[in-house]
This record gives C-alpha cells, structure tokens and sequence, in this order.
C-alpha cells in the first residue's frame, strides 16, 4: 500500500482578536490578505481555507494554482503539519518531507558536519539514513573544508547549498514544493534543478504550489485551481491552467 492522503471538509479560520470594532474590520478589508474576511458577534477573523477536501495516491503530481490569498501556502502548511486545521479531518499515509522552510533548524553556531545531522533529524530521519546520504550530501554542497566550519562563517549562499543538499538528500513518500527553489551560481543552479527533478520523479506524492504555470505543466498531471480559499476546479494540468487563465476572480 502506497502515500496517500485524504482530506474532508478541511478548514481553517484564525481569529483576530485585535480587530473588533467596525472600522478596523473595514481597514483590514483593504489589505492584501488570504483567504475571507469574516464577522460573527464582532469577532473578526480570516478563513483561510474553507471545506476543502481531497483524496491523493500515489503517482499523483498535483500543482495548487491560484494568485495571491487563494490558499496555496495554507494548504500546504496543513499537509506539512505545520500549523492544524481548525475543522474537517486530514489522514495522511507515508512519510512526508516539506521543503516550504529548507533552512528551518540549523544552527549558527554549529559546524556544517553537525547541521546536517541537526536538519535531518528535524526531518524526521534516524541515524542509519543519516549515515547513508552523509557523504552525498557533503559532496553535492561543495563546502570542501567549510564544512568543519560554524555556519556563522558562511555566505547566505553557502548556507543555502548546504540546506537544499540536506532537504533534497532524502526520498520522502509525499513531497511538498512552496514555488521551484535555486540555491548558489549558474553552474549549482543547474545542477539543483536535476537533482529536485529526480527527487520528484522518485516521490510517491507530489505537492506543488508556484505562480509558474511552465513548470507545473512540466512536473504535475493533476491541478487544483483554488480561490479565497475555496476549490474552483480540479482535474488534468493543462484543464486547470486553461481554467484559472480563462476564469475571472
């Protein structure tokens, strides 16, 4: 039995405690926000996603299209567990690697040999994987002796090949993707994009949410067009890109 995940009636509503009155509530309406504004007894709040549901197995390359404030990100963080959703339910089978915050824990004051046991931990890995994509992950971020260095002497490019090399080392059985990432020059760039490509042509899942239709096209076979968080319409990638460019908002 392979990933998969399921979705029911899933949504979320953050509570602004600060905006009760009227005219704060008409402020907040101008602002670039996700999701719906939403008023009950003078409790504002935003509903950020609202009764979405979804069933995804495995070969499933799904992209989340929408503009800003659709959902997307919100979405994502649910399936990454990041943040819980406030109703509906989520069943999630197999391991789940998100790559939204690449170079959440790593540590300043740690070598780069130490951060990638540090990274992959947080990642959910144990030591035997660790060992096993130790030496391909040293390797493909270039570091040379940099490695035995704090993170603190690094450049913020250096920082970031070590964290995509770390984040893209391990095969996950659902991959979720917040818009394509690059990491260092040219010449890495290209190499980042092969070994992101292979990642996702490995995963049993794939998530991936990007304002680049291109790409999605490219990667996906299944599209989910999303709206003030709502689905507007689901089915093959190109039907969905036709949809949210022909669709008026």
């Amino acid at each position: 039995m392979g990933p998969s995940i399921k979705m029911e009636n899933v949504g979320v509503h953050f509570d602004l405690p600060q905006a009760r009155s009227q005219g704060i509530m008409n402020s907040f309406k101008t602002v670039a926000l996700g999701g719906v504004i939403t008023q009950q007894k003078r409790r504002v709040g935003i509903s950020a996603l609202d009764n979405v549901s979804l069933n995804l197995k495995t070969g499933d390359r799904v992209a989340l299209i929408g503009h800003n404030g659709a959902g997307k990100t919100t979405l994502l963080r649910i399936l990454a567990g990041i943040i819980p959703p406030t109703s509906g339910k989520i069943r999630v089978e197999g391991r789940i690697s998100s790559l939204i915050s690449i170079q959440l824990g790593l540590n300043n004051h740690a070598t780069g040999r130490d951060n990638i046991r540090l990274r992959a931990r947080y990642m959910g890995f144990n030591e035997e994987e660790i060992d096993q994509q130790f030496a391909d992950i040293i390797e493909f971020s270039n570091l040379n002796d940099f490695i035995d260095l704090p993170m603190r002497s690094y450049s913020s490019g250096m920082r970031l090949r070590l964290a995509f090399a770390i984040a893209t080392a391990f095969r996950p059985d659902i991959l979720i993707l917040d818009e394509w990432l690059s990491a260092g020059d040219e010449n890495f760039q290209k190499k980042a994009s092969q070994r992101l490509g292979s990642l996702i042509d490995r995963t049993g899942i794939f998530i991936f949410a990007s304002h680049n239709s291109q790409v999605q096209a490219r990667t996906c076979n299944k599209g989910i067009v999303l709206r003030r968080g709502k689905i507007l319409f689901r089915g093959d990638i190109d039907e969905a890109i036709k949809f949210n460019r022909t669709t008026e908002y």
